[in-house]
């Protein structure tokens, strides 16, 4: 899939800002689950978790239930919160992700 808007010209335009959830664009919903259920999920690699894969049965419910989206989006923040980050020697800098 293709997605064309005015700020995604097809040559240049990297420093243009465009959402990736247009329904709405600023809020916290299940409706980018909704669009990788309808194949219309941006970026590519988020459309990646909805492709007959293990995630499917998971990227359904969430696209459904938005009270399990957000009870299991906090418990993810709240372990992520307490990651220590590897800084100095023992961490890693990518120069090209």
């Amino acid at each position: 899939m293709v997605v064309v808007t005015r700020n995604c010209p097809p040559t240049g335009g990297d420093i243009n800002l465009a959402s990736l959830d247009l329904d709405p664009p600023n809020v916290f919903d299940d409706g980018c689950y909704r669009d990788l259920v309808a194949k219309n999920g941006l970026p590519y690699s988020d459309q990646e978790l909805f492709d007959g894969g293990s995630q499917d049965s998971l990227v359904r419910q969430y696209s459904v239930n938005s009270a399990a989206l957000a009870r299991d989006f906090t418990t993810a923040m709240v372990k992520m919160g307490v990651i220590s980050p590897l800084t100095g020697s023992r961490g890693e800098i990518r120069s090209n992700c």
